[in-house]
């Protein structure tokens, strides 16, 4: 790999542990989100080499699996130290690639990465790998060869989700990190390198889905393939995946309902339903994107959205005072920027930003925008991925349940209420993987995933490691 002060050009791909020279002289840049400029650029893998890491894989394999449970944690415990190490850097890069603020991206995109790796490895060592049922002994194997797929806004995040419980659990892994926020991906194979893995049990590929992706959906050698990206893209994954009848796991789209009920502490709701929509400028999957009030509470509710948007400073991701950045690129800004057209076209009321014109000159910038908008309105159906909140009035519970419930995606949400136990009842009518009740945290070591098109198959803790498990059924003569 080759550098210069101020862009960084790889030329390798990682495959049966070793940095192998790129065999196709065409390259992918990777640009600053905040200041546009050429921050890297990474090889555009071919076929060839997707497959020659595939087959690295397959033939580490069996010995790899073969090892005990507390030899493959204590790799997870040395990637662990690694990250550590490589903290500030792996920040440095994810701030510039994703736009993410720094502050954050310490504490969310590694920070969080840092906590699953370690906690794969403790799931790993806790787990019971076999039990006795009736006259049979029924074990738990690891799937075999994975091919991970992953997306440019929590790209850390979401290798490591994939990646580390596979890894503890037996697998090997052919990893292809997004091509828009691939260099912390190379900086991550540099510490599974030095943390001394076996030829072959992790690779990576950098390149396009259709060139390199689609080589992991079809190969005869891999057994599972797990995806994050788009609905469009999960659904080509699963057509081409089924061809060999390979498990697979998506996690993919949203459009998360928080669900305002009239007994809630509105302050909280609205500033809590906003903190859920604009992290990382709206780019998560599952954002609340919908923000469902009272019809009677309406002229409420905008107050209190301005007043709360107000303190989101929009700047570059290095600058300490800013809250909310630029978004991944110029293609997502322009999408971004046609949606919010769309809405106003379709009579949405401009709460608050809605500026089709640039923050600053350069870097890809979208001012936070509330729209008010009906439930019918193309903003309530599609998925934005951008800094926008649009807001849907309501006329009593159950055509609240039936708002949130209006979508082919069911990933996140959250309800509000004056007790906890009322928006419990009304979370259980709703939808969707995972809801927030009055404001509750993030669970590391709960389930994630969605219902309908937001995916199938779950991430985190013992639920995420168990996707990359098979059954095996032995039995026995009384």
């Amino acid at each position: 790999m080759t550098s210069n002060s101020r862009t960084q050009h790889y030329s390798d791909h990682y495959i049966n542990g070793q940095w192998v020279k790129a065999k196709s002289e065409q390259t992918l840049p990777v640009f600053d989100s905040s200041t546009e400029e050429l921050m890297a650029s990474v090889p555009s893998g071919t076929k060839a080499e997707a497959e020659s890491a595939v087959l690295a894989a397959r033939a580490a394999f069996a010995s790899w699996s073969a090892l005990p449970v507390e030899s493959r944690a204590a790799y997870l415990d040395k990637i662990v130290a690694g990250i550590k190490e490589r903290a500030d850097d792996l920040s440095l890069v994810i701030a510039r690639e994703v736009g993410m603020p720094l502050k954050l991206t310490r504490m969310v995109q590694v920070g969080g990465p840092t906590w699953h790796w370690g906690n794969f490895a403790k799931v790993a060592r806790q787990f019971e790998w076999e039990e006795k049922v009736g006259n049979s002994l029924v074990v738990r194997e690891a799937i075999g060869v994975v091919g991970c797929i992953t997306p440019w806004n929590f790209p850390l995040s979401q290798i490591t989700l994939k990646i580390a419980p596979a890894l503890v659990a037996g697998c090997t892994v052919v990893l292809k990190p997004s091509e828009i926020a691939p260099v912390n991906a190379l900086i991550l194979a540099e510490i599974i390198h030095a943390a001394g893995l076996p030829p072959g049990v992790f690779n990576l590929v950098n390149g396009t889905g259709p060139e390199v992706g689609e080589v992991l959906a079809t190969h005869p050698e891999v057994d599972m393939v797990s995806f994050t990206g788009s609905t469009r893209a999960g659904k080509r994954v699963s057509a081409l995946a089924s061809e060999s009848v390979k498990r697979v796991a998506l996690e993919l789209g949203g459009k998360s309902a928080s669900v305002i009920l009239d007994d809630a502490n509105f302050e909280a709701a609205v500033k809590g339903t906003i903190a859920a929509c604009m992290l990382n400028s709206g780019q998560t999957c599952s954002a609340h994107t919908r923000m469902l009030v009272p019809a009677s509470r309406y002229e409420e509710v905008k107050k209190i959205a301005q007043t709360v948007i107000a303190k989101y400073t929009v700047g570059p991701s290095l600058d300490e005072n800013t809250r909310i950045g630029p978004l991944v690129s110029s293609a997502q800004r322009d999408r971004v920027l046609a949606f919010i057209k769309t809405g106003i076209t379709e009579g949405a009321e401009v709460i608050a930003g809605g500026a089709s014109t640039p923050v600053f000159d350069t870097g890809y910038y979208v001012q936070p925008t509330i729209l008010g908008i009906k439930a019918s309105d193309t903003l309530a159906q599609d998925e934005i991925f951008g800094p926008v909140l649009v807001v849907i009035c309501y006329e009593g519970e159950d055509q609240a349940v039936a708002i949130a419930n209006d979508s082919i995606y069911g990933l996140g949400g959250a309800v509000w209420a004056g007790s906890d136990e009322r928006a419990i009842a009304l979370a259980r009518r709703i939808k969707t993987g995972q809801i927030d009740i009055n404001g509750g945290a993030f669970n590391a070591k709960a389930p994630f995933g969605g219902y309908k098109q937001s995916g199938n198959g779950r991430e985190n803790g013992t639920y995420g490691f168990e996707e990359f498990l098979e059954f095996k059924s032995l039995q026995l003569k009384a």
